[in-house]
């Protein structure tokens, strides 16, 4: 999939001013701090399109970007970051519960693990509370290019060890770099999928 356009659209703190669903939707969430930003700004090719931010927990509001006129992609904010309030740690959050359960448009949910680290309780538990919901995921491994192919290869058993103790088979999932661009083309087709597939059973 070529991206011919992508701008800035809402920032906003409640399911009920989220753009109007009559779009595909995308959306990237993770532990704060794993990439989700770079990651839209290279899967859009707009450097700096998605605020980035050397602390985490900067992102607390639903962010939607409109693409080629056609789909949304929505960075989300990060959970499990101990610096914001209790309120907003919560469960997994109000805003993020009610957006991940109740978007009707959501083709997607793109769950980003930092592949340098070894599994992350709180990343499984969003993921197997995601998964109970019923709610479409895949994983996006981030920060790769810091790994030798070694260190990868050995990381990615490991998580897919743990994932196949939950699950009978591994949701679908990608290999990404924001500083190589790695990734980029397999994760923009899989969504060309998802919308084509979604269009025909309608």
């Amino acid at each position: 999939m070529y991206i011919k356009e992508a701008r800035f659209i809402s920032s906003v703190a409640r399911l009920d001013q989220c753009p109007t669903p009559d779009r595909h939707e995308f959306a990237f969430i993770g532990r704060s701090n794993v990439g989700k930003s770079s990651l839209l700004n290279m899967l859009l090719s707009k450097k700096g399109l998605a605020k980035v931010s050397q602390k985490p927990g900067k992102t607390q509001t639903i962010n939607h970007f409109l693409v080629n006129e056609k789909f949304y992609l929505v960075d989300l904010p990060g959970y499990g970051y101990a610096s914001v309030s209790k309120d907003l740690k919560a469960g997994f959050g109000k805003m993020i519960d009610k957006y991940v359960t109740k978007r009707s448009n959501l083709d997607c949910l793109f769950v980003l693990l930092d592949g340098r680290l070894t599994p992350q309780r709180i990343d499984l538990d969003f993921i197997l509370w995601a998964g109970e919901h019923g709610v479409p995921i895949a994983l996006i491994f981030t920060k790769t290019d810091k790994l030798s192919g070694n260190e990868l290869a050995k990381s990615m058993k490991v998580y897919e060890k743990k994932f196949l103790e939950i699950w009978e088979e591994l949701p679908p999932n990608f290999v990404s770099s924001a500083e190589t661009g790695r990734g980029k083309d397999e994760i923009l087709n899989f969504m060309q999928t998802v919308m084509t597939e979604s269009e025909e059973n309608k």
